[in-house]
């Protein structure tokens, strides 16, 4: 696994577990980079992901809700939901990550730890997010 793989991967394991415990991602993100030497320590690429998130989250989740076909996002599994945030913020706001990359990543991840269904979703739901994109960003 890649470094930007498993810097993804802890992105959504942070927003996940920040949701689960119900406590704002950027103090869980705080508390693990202060124990840089720590099993629990982040790549500073996961840091950017995770703030990336939160910075746009509002828009990343209208979007989701907006393509998702009648799926809100607290119907959605949470790993998912987690992976869909980290995949459409690089998707959206990220020029460094190509596009086919951003979605890739996110369905690999899907493919590892949520459901047999969630990659296709996830797939399926940012496909969408890549084909109107051109409309989405000003």
């Amino acid at each position: 696994m890649g470094a930007r793989t498993k810097a993804r991967k802890r992105a959504a394991d942070i927003l996940f577990e920040a949701e689960q415990r119900e406590i704002d991602p950027l103090v869980l993100l705080q508390d693990r980079v202060i124990e840089p030497h720590s099993e629990a320590a982040v790549p500073q690429y996961t840091v950017e992901l995770v703030e990336g998130v939160l910075a746009h989250r509002e828009r990343i989740d209208e979007l989701l809700e907006t393509y998702s076909r009648e799926w809100t996002l607290a119907r959605m599994p949470a790993v998912d939901r987690a992976l869909l945030r980290v995949g459409a913020f690089e998707l959206l706001y990220n020029d460094d990550v190509p596009d086919v990359v951003a979605v890739d990543e996110a369905v690999d991840l899907a493919r590892e730890l949520s459901t047999d269904d969630s990659p296709g979703f996830v797939n399926g739901l940012l496909g969408r997010l890549l084909d109107v994109k051109p409309t989405l960003l000003d």
